[in-house]
């Protein structure tokens, strides 16, 4: 504690005398601290200034008289003092070169406590430019958390980033800014909100045109389904900021969608979603891959490391087996389902509870009258199957098989590109995937509207290609069978590991 008091509350580099750094110093006391105790060990000067300090504020400075009062000194840091303030007592992080203080803010982040800090203690940089629409207003709301910069020493990463491939990618984000590929085509997402809302009022004509027999209810479950995925990859599109240019729209379409049209809150959405963007396929990060280890043994590292501390909540062997039961059937029907009411009442988000009614109210005065209370359960249910399956298997295509483990602190494209791949491009796989087919270049560019992806590709590709990293991508049942065949290799390889070690 005495070595970080020291360097956090010692002179700063730059100042020409000693005794006016004290003094500087004792002027900007910082009041960003997780406890008093830390405030005054590390950052309080002493109450009275020495001797030499008191004449010298009070003889008269002949060059301070003919020149402009300076500005104070700026406070100097490297990469280790911003490694270690990654706990939960201090937080800071590196924006272009620029150390923030978040330990009191992470509370108020609007996306989120936890997604930040995921890269407390790291540089913060790709990350912001990648999630945020407006980096102009929000740095006017970052200056209060503005605690200094990096030496001129320190390089601008971590030595664990390839600076080349960054300086690379950075060049790509600005080419495709120029190309306006980070504008939306606001008929594209018109006509899939009125395709979504055909099939939804198909769905409902369907039993009021053919009865309610077997076959027009079954029809009718497909069709629902259909409306509750594909509106949940449109929730995706307003959740990421990527259709309208201000936060304000995106903000207001999202609780439409997600919530009266799914029945979910916009706010558990962004808490899970935000922190697997951040950190994908990072462990006890990326809350996708929570799963590990209670239900399942993820990733080669992670389930060699489980076997060799002889842990064994689940026979991972056949964890490739009752995935089928566990997996895509049960992840809606029989958990969020029922989660995403906890956590809106839990939170008191009202707000989004009462979208979410708005979609219950809808559902059932549309159904009731049709089918009776015990029928429209039953349709409610097998909706809620349905959608399961088709969600749990598109969104797992892209990760599950791709390299899981513990934050290396890696730089942005290599973070993304260890963690995601893609399916090929079709018509079909568009539509089927909500174009999350293009995962790689949804991760690289989150707030890119949909329909571009297709048109990066081949630059992502190229900056890949130079740089020797694996750009994968595959057909769509190869997808779906690599998830199982990862399981199943995952899971051998802890029974090995829990056997022999």
């Amino acid at each position: 504690m005495g070595t970080r008091a020291a360097r956090s509350g010692g002179p700063h580099r730059g100042a020409e005398n000693p005794a006016r750094k004290r003094l500087a110093l004792g002027a900007r006391q910082q009041t960003h601290s997780c406890s008093p105790r830390t405030q005054s060990t590390r950052l309080t000067a002493p109450a009275e200034p020495a001797p030499d300090v008191a004449r010298l504020a009070m003889a008269p400075d002949p060059v301070a008289a003919e020149t402009p009062v300076q500005g104070p000194t700026p406070r100097y840091f490297t990469w280790d003092e911003v490694a270690q303030r990654s706990g939960c007592e201090e937080r800071w992080l590196v924006i272009d070169r620029k150390v923030y203080n978040i330990s009191e803010f992470t509370r108020r982040h609007p996306g989120g406590s936890r997604v930040i800090s995921h890269y407390a203690g790291q540089d913060a940089t790709d990350p912001f430019v990648a999630f945020h629409i407006n980096k102009g207003l929000v740095k006017k709301y970052m200056n209060s958390l503005l605690i200094g910069e990096l030496s001129p020493e320190q390089p601008s990463f971590e030595p664990t980033k390839n600076k080349e491939l960054t300086d690379e990618f950075r060049e790509l984000r600005a080419t495709v800014e120029r190309m306006g590929l980070m504008k939306a085509n606001h008929v594209f997402f018109l006509l899939y909100l009125l395709h979504i809302l055909l099939l939804d009022g198909a769905a409902w004509l369907t039993l009021w045109i053919f009865g309610t027999s077997f076959l027009p209810f079954l029809l009718c479950a497909v069709l629902l389904s259909a409306v509750q995925v594909q509106a949940g990859w449109l929730q995706h599109d307003f959740g990421h900021l990527s259709v309208f240019s201000t936060s304000k729209w995106n903000h207001l379409l999202h609780h439409f969608v997600i919530g009266h049209l799914k029945g979910a809150p916009a706010s558990w959405w962004n808490h899970l979603h935000f922190q697997h963007h951040a950190k994908p396929n990072c462990f006890r990060k990326d809350p996708d891959i929570n799963m590990h280890p209670f239900f399942f043994a993820l990733g080669k590292i992670l389930s060699v490391e489980l076997g060799k501390q002889k842990k064994k909540y689940m026979p991972y062997n056949h964890q490739h087996k009752y995935f089928f039961l566990i997996g895509p059937p049960a992840l809606m029907p029989l958990y969020f389902q029922w989660y995403v009411f906890y956590f809106v009442i839990q939170r008191k988000k009202w707000v989004d509870l009462a979208w979410m009614i708005t979609f219950y109210i809808r559902f059932f005065l549309t159904y009731v009258p049709l089918l009776g209370l015990k029928a429209f359960l039953g349709l409610f249910f097998i909706v809620r199957f349905l959608e399961s399956n088709w969600f749990v298997w598109v969104s797992q295509m892209n990760h599950i098989p791709m390299h899981i483990d513990h934050d290396r602190n890696m730089d942005w494209v290599s973070t993304q590109l260890q963690a995601t791949c893609n399916v090929h491009k079709s018509a079909f796989n568009d539509w089927f995937s909500g174009h999350l087919n293009f995962q790689i270049e949804h991760h690289l560019f989150p707030t890119m509207p949909r329909h571009n992806y297709h048109k990066v590709a081949p630059l992502v590709q190229s900056l890949c290609a130079k740089h020797g990293i694996e750009y994968q991508s595959k057909p769509l049942l190869s997808a779906f069978a690599d998830i199982v065949r990862s399981l199943k290799e995952s899971g051998q390889l802890w029974l090995d590991a829990y056997l022999h070690q």
